[in-house]
């Protein structure tokens, strides 16, 4: 192991975290808002930034950068259309939330459907969260160490155990820094993430194509863009991992889902200081993520023509690294993707607890008459911090017996998860009279129906196109319920906004840049241009 990578490695690590202690020392969590929220006071940048790099973990960056090198940059897909669903969820679901006055996204299932349904997502939340979310974030960072430093070497241990050892040692480091500092510290230390991992993005490219091109950076750019032209090309057909069709279907929901449902995303959005300042929030994020494929996608090209066969190809992110950058940038690369692997954790276990305390335990508490203090409930979030990252830890090890690559696998697993919440909470924002009856139905549906499909019976149909019939299933099925079954009272949202609900004024301007330049980028990378 090389010393200089380790110290390189220390040094960026402990400066982002006193930082990070440093600027969110000052407010301490002694209520439930500023453990949660952030007392709803964070400005557009770390709004943005605590979006992006929340979503962008070590799940993505060693995912995406596999398929890549394995099939082509079809994977694209999954950041850059995100692009388009960010935008509705800015200017159609965020300025709802915020009128409400939510802390969760359940809240408004709670309102709209009863404290059951609310309930009952709020457990299918925590369920997303234990069984696939933090575990593959620990895991897809212990992969990510162990190709940059070969801790199998050094400790002489096999494979798995050093997994093991790292994701043991990751989740106690992400756990600790978690009770510690709250939203307000882990959304500084994805600001400081942020700066970090674009300037991994510009760096690692230019060492791969320099030693891709045996010192001459133009040469190396040669010789990638006339070798596999395959890799470039993000159209994809039936037998890639995302056919395009699927773009229109299945991912389309997936991601109005994520950037509009998902708890720990849609927290760092509620903990704005005003609805402006979340819209622009927001787009910092779109803007990011137009620019991640140069982190996230382009390594992988690289290394196809570096690295002819790989055994393990989930290490393809790592070993580039490994083998390009001098010392002291793979050591901060490397600081990049444990910080990478903390931030998801982090948001998770901060949005488990905020799920679990607001939505179940404190109600529990009320309904027998118990006293729930701040305090009482801020010490049990963090008791139960502490447990669902044992339950993590324990069960991320087992990712390492999945098939048809590592990030497949995840968004597989998160259909069990995301769609079906996001189809009862679409229908509860479009119609006012279809019951509690209907959510709890059509819950139970999609959920037993997706599993039948990928764990039983194999259609051949992709499993975006599959989400995506089972959405308007559940749609007619929930409507039929509420046609013969309607609220004796239709719902109407109420107003109990805690910051100002003024718009970004110049929001469509700015969305119509980023919406042609999400096109742009597919044209780029298709048959018309570097893949011809």
């Amino acid at each position: 192991m090389d010393w200089i990578v380790i110290s390189s490695f220390l040094f960026f690590t402990c400066s982002a975290a006193f930082l990070s202690w440093y600027k969110a020392r000052s407010k301490k969590q002694i209520t439930l808002n500023s453990f949660f929220l952030a007392d709803r006071n964070l400005g557009f940048l770390l709004v943005g930034c605590g979006l992006l790099f929340t979503n962008i973990n070590t799940s993505t960056i060693i995912g995406e950068n596999e398929l890549v090198y394995t099939h082509n940059m079809t994977v694209m897909a999954w950041g850059i259309t995100s692009v388009f669903a960010m935008l509705l969820v800015s200017e159609f679901i965020m300025p709802m939330y915020i009128r409400l006055g939510i802390s969760t996204t359940p809240d408004f299932l709670t309102a709209r459907y009863g404290h059951n349904v609310g309930k009952i997502v709020s457990i299918i939340f925590l369920a997303g969260y234990v069984i696939n979310l933090l575990p593959s974030v620990l895991y897809s960072g212990a992969l990510g160490l162990n190709g940059l430093f070969n801790f199998s070497g050094v400790l002489k241990t096999d494979y798995g155990t050093t997994i093991l050892i790292l994701i043991w040692a990751i989740g106690t480091v992400g756990c600790v820094f978690t009770i510690l500092g709250g939203l307000k510290a882990t959304t500084i230390w994805d600001t400081f993430l942020g700066m970090g991992l674009f300037a991994v993005g510009l760096v690692l490219p230019v060492f791969g194509l320099k030693y891709l091109g045996h010192g001459s950076i133009q040469h190396g750019l040669s010789v990638l863009l006339t070798n596999q032209k395959e890799h470039f090309n993000s159209i994809g057909s039936a037998t890639d991992p995302i056919p395009f069709g699927t773009l229109f279907t299945g991912m389309l929901l997936v991601n109005l889902y994520y950037w509009g449902t998902e708890q720990y995303i849609v927290q760092q959005a509620l903990a704005s200081k005003d609805l402006k300042t979340c819209q622009k929030g927001i787009a910092v994020a779109c803007l990011g993520k137009l620019i991640s494929p140069i982190f996230l996608n382009i390594p992988g090209l690289i290394a196809v023509p570096i690295f002819l066969h790989m055994h393990n190809t989930a290490e393809v992110f790592p070993m580039l690294d490994r083998l390009v950058s001098p010392p002291v940038i793979s050591g901060f690369i490397a600081a990049i993707i444990f910080g990478a692997a903390l931030t998801t954790f982090n948001a998770g276990l901060n949005s488990s607890s905020t799920l679990f305390i607001l939505n179940v335990y404190k109600p529990w508490l009320e309904k027998r008459l118990q006293p729930a203090t701040e305090k009482k409930l801020i010490r049990t979030a963090k008791r139960f911090e502490i447990m669902v990252c044992l339950i993590a830890v324990m069960v991320a090890p087992l990712i390492i017996f999945v098939k048809h690559g590592f990030y497949t696998y995840v968004q597989i697993v998160n259909g069990f998860f995301n769609v079906p919440i996001f189809t009862i909470m679409f229908i509860g924002l479009v119609t006012k009279r279809v019951p509690a009856l209907a959510a709890k139905v059509g819950l139970t549906f999609f959920i037993v129906s997706y599993g039948l499909t990928q764990l039983v019976f194999d259609l051949h149909v992709h499993f975006l196109h599959i989400l995506a019939i089972l959405f308007v299933l559940t749609c007619a099925i929930m409507f039929v319920i509420g046609k013969f079954y309607p609220m004796p009272i239709p719902y109407n949202h109420k107003t109990n906004n805690l910051v100002s609900l003024e718009p970004w004024k110049n929001r469509h301007l700015y969305a119509g840049i980023l919406i042609l330049l999400m096109i742009l980028m597919f044209v780029v990378f298709s048959p018309l241009v570097l893949a011809k």
